[in-house]
């Protein structure tokens, strides 16, 4: 195995786990990471799917029970069913407007700087709804829905529509599910964990789709290189996700918005000041 592609390997997977739930956009990250460890061919480009199956797959193991207990009650537990129905119900909008914009979406956006822009743009936008929160009497007086099993297939609409703006690197697809969820009357903690959920069939549909694409650039000489981001961004994912659940408890999400912002401009600062010449 070539060590330094085993070693860019091993940034990029923990770097997919570390930001791909929290609302900083772990899209945005890997494109800029790739863009400066020179990581950006076709077989880049599989290797971030095959990376953000790590980082879901933790997402699963962290939740198991709660999936068994929602599959196996499917057939008499009306709960269960209206969970189901509106983790469905909040993944269409997106895979619909993904499949419609996807090539246009890939070829204007999928560089550094627009990803600045992003997460400038989308971190103003969460410090302007934790003021909003702060400012009517307290979170909890602005939440109506406290728990996920309280949502209506419409709070999962909502929060579908909202994830649409995930498709612009940058976003945050996280960033986009939970600001978007707590604008609309969920509780933090129940934003946050419908989120979670989410993420399941939207990434694995994802990463099917963009595998059954891109299945030539698949070879057995990379199968260890993919093999080593695949297991750092399980590991760091289920960290992160772990971290974040205690987190929300007690935070609010300013401390992500403030690095966004800061973040993105210092993407903008070394590519305008010609310190850095960003890889397309």
């Amino acid at each position: 195995m070539d060590w330094l592609l085993a070693c860019k390997a091993l940034i990029l997977g923990i770097v997919e786990g570390l930001t791909e739930f929290l609302p900083v956009s772990s899209t945005g990250h890997l494109i800029v990471a790739g863009s400066l460890l020179n990581f950006n061919d076709a077989h880049a480009k599989t290797f971030d799917v095959v990376i953000q199956l790590g980082a879901i797959l933790a997402v699963c193991w962290e939740f198991r029970r709660r999936i068994v207990t929602v599959v196996t009650g499917l057939p008499s537990r009306p709960e269960a069913r209206r969970f189901t129905l509106n983790v469905i119900i909040a993944t269409i909008p997106a895979i619909v407007l993904g499949l419609l914009l996807e090539k246009s979406i890939k070829a204007a956006l999928f560089s550094p700087v627009p990803v600045a822009f992003a997460l400038v743009v989308g971190g103003v936008v969460i410090l302007w709804v934790e003021a909003r929160q702060r400012g009517q009497a307290g979170e909890s007086k602005v939440a109506r829905v406290h728990d996920v099993d309280d949502m209506t297939p419409m709070d999962a609409l909502k929060v579908g529509l909202a994830q649409c703006f995930a498709l612009i690197p940058g976003t945050s697809r996280s960033g986009s599910t939970i600001i978007g969820g707590m604008l609309f009357g969920l509780d933090r903690r129940v934003a946050t964990e419908f989120s979670f959920f989410l993420a399941i069939p939207i990434m694995f549909g994802a990463t099917a789709y963009e595998l059954h694409k891109d299945w030539h650039t698949l070879s057995a000489d990379a199968l260890g290189v993919f093999a080593l981001g695949f297991v750092a961004a399980f590991v760091s994912a289920f960290l992160c996700v772990r971290w974040l659940l205690r987190y929300v408890a007690g935070h609010d999400f300013t401390a992500f918005a403030w690095y966004r912002i800061g973040f993105g401009l210092l993407i903008l600062l070394v590519g305008y000041s010609g310190a850095l010449s960003w890889a397309d």
